[in-house]
């Protein structure tokens, strides 16, 4: 199995019609967030099919698809180093997700951050330090910055907040939108959790909180409490 075999894979799948869609979907015109970003017009289906194929392949063949152009080549060697590390020990797990950060600059999209961050860089720090995600949140890299307060997913999904509350704080004064949404679906997936957690955070600062953040977060409370929330 190697990264040639994988790209011809998925290059026999490319749709011309729907790559064209999904490149004004993910904003590749100058000036946007994923300006130059290419399209081969897979389905992410399509993908997960691709990358469960070539799930044993070595971690150095997966490496060349993260530095290819389209979109999808990257989508799917991240997806299986996702399968990966799934079934990898600790030790693989941080092997993972040193070779996911030394290559984070090509994690240039919200979805190849959203779909993976939490499985490659959350859940090797669930038990461990988790410094390198404060680290994250301070560069001046807006995709390091969303990958630092999405790998808190896996944080809330195990009953542990901190981390998320002190990050978002980090990056409350964020000007992206992309950092705004991220903060608040954070939030969101905590208050489906514990909502007093929640509340106490908001109350600290709401005042604080972009537009965008505090609507994601609220957004499954109950209408008299999003009421208050929002004319405060």
């Amino acid at each position: 199995m190697t990264y040639a075999d994988i790209k011809k894979a998925i290059l026999d799948q490319a749709d011309a019609e729907r790559a064209r869609i999904l490149a004004g979907f993910f904003k590749t015109k100058p000036g946007q967030y994923g300006e130059g970003d290419q399209f081969l017009g897979l389905s992410m289906p399509q993908q997960h099919a691709i990358a469960k194929l070539y799930l044993h392949c070595p971690t150095e063949e997966v490496e060349n698809l993260l530095h290819e152009p389209f979109h999808e080549m990257r989508m799917v060697g991240l997806l299986i180093w996702v399968y990966q590390a799934r079934k990898a020990g600790p030790v693989q797990q941080q092997v993972l997700m040193e070779h996911y950060l030394t290559n984070r600059r090509y994690v240039n999209n919200w979805d190849l951050i959203d779909v993976t961050c939490p499985h490659l860089v959350g859940r090797p720090l669930l038990q461990s330090d988790r410094a390198v995600l404060y680290d994250l949140a301070r560069e001046d890299h807006l995709w390091s910055q969303r990958i630092a307060i999405v790998s808190t997913f896996t944080f809330i999904r195990a009953g542990q907040f901190a981390d998320t509350f002190a990050i978002a704080k980090l990056l409350l004064a964020h000007k992206h939108d992309l950092i705004h949404k991220a903060i608040g679906w954070m939030l969101r997936e905590v208050g489906k959790r514990n909502t007093e957690a929640l509340d106490e955070f908001l109350h600290d600062t709401v005042r604080q909180i972009p537009r965008t953040t505090l609507r994601y977060a609220i957004e499954k409370f109950e209408p008299a409490r999003r009421k208050y929330y929002l004319t405060l």
